[in-house]
């Protein structure tokens, strides 16, 4: 068992964000240079679905907020809370330092965040009555169940995402379910986009690969 990490990874990643890793594998520093790489490909590997979810949910509660509202700008006269009304300045702003005057409204929902988009489906600040009964619902074509479950879901899967974008460790997460309720979600949203987003899915194949990966006998790739 070989206690020391390379130099390159120490001086790249750091003592604290190895140490995790070396935790994890108690001590053993070959078995969690492999683990730490293992964990990029993971997340690489979920970005993929994760991207799907997070573009057909904006797109799917956008149309449906503009047909209720009758207007592309719906967050002009929808009952958003302070926290929604903050997040959509932002994005406004964020679009006009990049010169883009008069902003358009598409360009406002493509900079709204994940979080922002699961938010609609939560209970608070009245977004159950405000939103869900409404108008949210009818986005998940193919959910009968409870909205707080799938709110539930959904949140579950912005904490995943965030993990994955800032570079954290995943792999100690019940993946494998993490993974079937990113289709599941979709699923609700859209059948036929959840089978074309399987079609593409490579996760299953490096989850299967982890423990070869570890043991040295499969080079991990990103």
């Amino acid at each position: 068992m070989s206690d020391k990490l390379p130099e390159w990874m120490l001086r790249a990643f750091s003592k604290l964000r190895l140490a995790r890793y070396l935790h994890a594998t108690r001590g053993d520093a070959l078995v969690a240079q492999r683990l730490y790489c293992w964990n990029i490909e993971a997340s690489a590997a979920l970005y993929g679905p994760l991207h799907f979810l997070e573009v057909t949910l904006r797109n799917a509660l956008h149309r449906q907020l503009a047909q209720t509202y009758g207007r592309e700008d719906w967050w002009a006269v929808a009952p958003l809370n302070q926290n929604g009304k903050r997040l959509i300045a932002k994005a406004r702003a964020k679009c006009e330092r990049r010169r883009v005057v008069p902003v358009p409204p598409d360009a406002i929902v493509a900079e709204l965040s994940f979080g922002f988009w699961a938010s609609l489906v939560s209970g608070g600040s009245g977004y159950d009555r405000l939103f869900w009964v409404p108008t949210v619902h009818k986005a998940f074509s193919c959910y009968s169940g409870r909205r707080d479950t799938l709110y539930d879901g959904l949140w579950s899967l912005v904490l995943l995402r965030n993990r994955i974008m800032h570079h954290e460790p995943i792999h100690h997460r019940r993946l494998a379910e993490d993974h079937a309720k990113i289709y599941r979600m979709l699923g609700y949203l859209d059948p036929e986009v959840a089978k074309e987003a399987r079609a593409l899915d490579r996760f299953p194949a490096v989850l299967a690969g982890r423990g070869d990966t570890l043991r040295g006998s499969r080079a991990p790739r990103f």
